[in-house]
């Protein structure tokens, strides 16, 4: 049986308004930019170890290492 129009939109907000909570407390504009840029390191980190992985040639994998500490080094900061 279909439900009616009201029953989905209801449904709807109360997903919401789970979901709102499930997010937890609000940030400050601050903690938001830490956050991101300690996302975006976390990326670069694992992009740069995939692409350690599969370099061929000493000096590209020099030059990998020598990216993953400076990352490493940005995210000890970060905390």
């Amino acid at each position: 049986m279909a439900r009616g129009w009201e029953s989905k939109s209801i449904e709807s907000q109360q997903e919401d308004a789970a979901g709102a909570k499930a997010r937890g407390p609000e940030l400050t504009a601050a903690e938001r930019d830490t956050l991101q840029k300690r996302r975006s390191l976390e990326l670069a980190l694992a992009q740069t170890q995939a692409e350690l992985i599969a370099a061929c040639r000493a000096a590209h994998r020099d030059m990998l290492q020598g990216r993953l500490a400076a990352i490493r080094q940005a995210l000890d900061e970060l905390s």
